[in-house]
């Protein structure tokens, strides 16, 4: 506003207030109700299940984000632009590269080859840095909260279905976690893999462990390093769980899922996203009979 403005008359100035109201409100509710059009889930190239690629190192995305503005988000492990080595597993003491970093999505990498790009992101967000930088988060999330953020470039949004292949939802967040005997679904896809053929998992849990943070299951076939990051969903289809960890012992095979509601609930208090929430699949949840 000019300074000439200053000295309008109090009519003047209420008038101008109005008019700026009436015109300044639909510009904001729209950007704050911004809806995004998916791609189509059967030929999107970013999904749930997509490689991720972060300095190097491989994983798999497990769910698809979104906040007040609109902007999208997907999920994978935080060790995944971690600095640590294969059994740095604590959070609040292993080094990661900064939020900013780039992420490539691709599709088909494998040792030999590394697939078919597909998109861009940036880190926007990590467990494990956030933990470094705000104290206190407890023995327990230091060990297993292990969730981090790639933000979907502005070009590459339409290119984004929320759904997980081959099982379809999340139809919606698991605050209950993955109680013993219970069956769970996921998506893997390992660049260790030729292809895609093991990448449908589909197993039962073991319980949990370290106050809810984290449940261990077996599925067959196990996850291997690449699944990493890759999202798990319980008997009804809502999103339970983040891959984080293969065991040797005692449960040789088994993996370690970090618990998503709360590995969430962190991000939301801590991340600086305003309005950060899970994205249900456009695809029903109908896992085979």
């Amino acid at each position: 506003m000019r300074p000439s403005r200053i000295l309008a008359t109090a009519v003047g100035v209420l008038a101008l207030l109005l008019a700026l109201l009436s015109t300044a409100a639909p510009a904001t509710a729209g950007k704050l109700h911004r809806e995004t059009k998916w791609a189509p889930s059967a030929t999107a190239p970013i999904h749930p299940g997509t490689q991720m690629f972060t300095a190097g190192a491989q994983c798999t995305a497990n769910f698809v984000f979104t906040d007040a503005v609109g902007d999208v988000y997907v999920g994978y492990a935080a060790h995944c632009a971690g600095k640590g080595g294969q059994t740095d597993t604590n959070g609040c003491t292993t080094d990661s590269v900064p939020l900013g970093t780039p992420v490539r999505f691709a599709n088909g990498a494998t040792v030999a080859t590394s697939g078919t790009t597909v998109g861009h992101g940036t880190l926007a967000y990590s467990s494990w840095t956030t933990m470094h930088r705000v104290p206190g988060a407890g023995a327990n999330a230091c060990a297993y909260n292990d969730l981090a953020l790639v933000k979907v470039d502005a070009a590459d949004v339409g290119k984004v279905n929320p759904s997980v292949p081959f099982w379809g939802g999340p139809v919606g967040l698991s605050t209950g976690g993955l109680p013993a005997g219970t069956q769970t679904y996921s998506w893997g896809q390992s660049s260790l893999r030729p292809d895609d053929t093991l990448s449908p998992k589909t197993g039962l849990s073991l319980g949990g462990s370290g106050g809810g943070w984290s449940w261990d299951v077996y599925t067959a076939t196990p996850g291997i390093p690449g699944d990493s990051g890759s999202g798990f969903l319980d008997a009804t289809g809502r999103a339970v769980g983040v891959l984080s960890t293969v065991a040797i012992a005692p449960l040789a095979g088994s993996n370690g899922l970090g618990d998503l509601a709360k590995e969430l609930a962190y991000a939301q208090a801590h991340s600086g996203i305003a309005g950060l929430r899970l994205t249900p699949g456009t695809k029903p949840f109908s896992p085979p009979a």
